[in-house]
């Protein structure tokens, strides 16, 4: 009986196990990185909406209507088998995100677009017509991961800014499909990183010291203020001094008197 048990929890290890290492689309987040939990958000549609929360959950909206598309094309035009899986994957987790977007749009009292935009559709009438399974591969890659590269700091900003409690749940659960994108399409070995964006500068005018005042522009102390501030500065030091040796002396006091009590006791 006792082997019995131990021979299943051994064969589901392993079957696990194979998983893993034969669709690692499927492993989670490594053990020493924290998943948001999302049941600690609320989700009543309450706070304000902004056109920044609008135009957020409008572009979620439109991403799903091209890449659920150029998901499916990838199983007819690419000969990759890894290539294929990544689209297979993203257009049905695209599939999922557009629901809850969907949701969220319904619950906000937000018009969706049934299309995709001018651009989007540019994009699908490419890989449409590359030439060869290589020229597919290689445009559905590049799009798509210029595509996640562009709204994942938008999702950001989202997130960290918005009053509507079900804009905040929606960015959240964004982000992570975002993320989950981009590190399958960068699996695929066919990401140009020399050719991405680079970040902008960090902005100098942030970082730079407080301005000191030049002499003409500093206001000249006249001579009958001089007194008065030598005095405010000596009645300064004289209240710091007092209050210092008042504060010792409590310390001391107190430390006393728990020695005390800790002996006697």
């Amino acid at each position: 009986m006792v082997k019995s048990v131990w021979r299943r929890l051994w064969s589901v290890a392993v079957l696990s196990a194979t998983l893993i290492v034969f669709s690692p689309d499927m492993a989670r987040a490594a053990a020493d990185v924290p998943v948001p939990p999302e049941n600690l958000l609320s989700d009543q549609g309450e706070g304000d909406l902004s056109d920044a929360d609008i135009d957020f959950v409008t572009k979620v909206r439109l991403a799903g209507l091209w890449e659920i598309p150029a998901g499916e094309m990838a199983q007819e035009k690419s000969n990759s088998a890894r290539v294929k899986r990544i689209g297979r994957n993203i257009a049905d987790q695209h599939k999922v995100l557009d629901e809850l977007t969907r949701n969220a749009a319904k619950k906000l009292d937000i018009d969706l677009p049934n299309e995709p935009n001018k651009d989007q559709k540019g994009w699908l009438n490419e890989m449409e017509e590359a030439e060869s399974a290589k020229d597919f591969d290689e445009i559905y890659i590049d799009r798509l991961r210029a595509a996640h590269g562009k709204i994942f700091p938008a999702v950001a900003t989202i997130r960290a800014s918005t009053r509507n409690d079900t804009v905040r749940k929606l960015a959240q659960q964004a982000n992570q499909f975002v993320m989950t994108h981009m590190t399958l399409l960068e699996s695929s070995a066919l990401v140009d990183f020399e050719a991405l964006p680079t970040a902008p500068a960090p902005n100098a005018a942030t970082s730079a010291p407080a301005r000191v005042l030049s002499s003409a522009e500093q206001a000249p102390a006249s001579e009958t203020n001089v007194p008065l501030i030598l005095a405010a500065l000596a009645g300064g030091l004289a209240a710091g001094a007092f209050a210092t040796r008042q504060i010792v002396g409590n310390r001391r006091g107190g430390y006393r008197n728990r020695r005390t009590r800790y002996y006697n006791g």
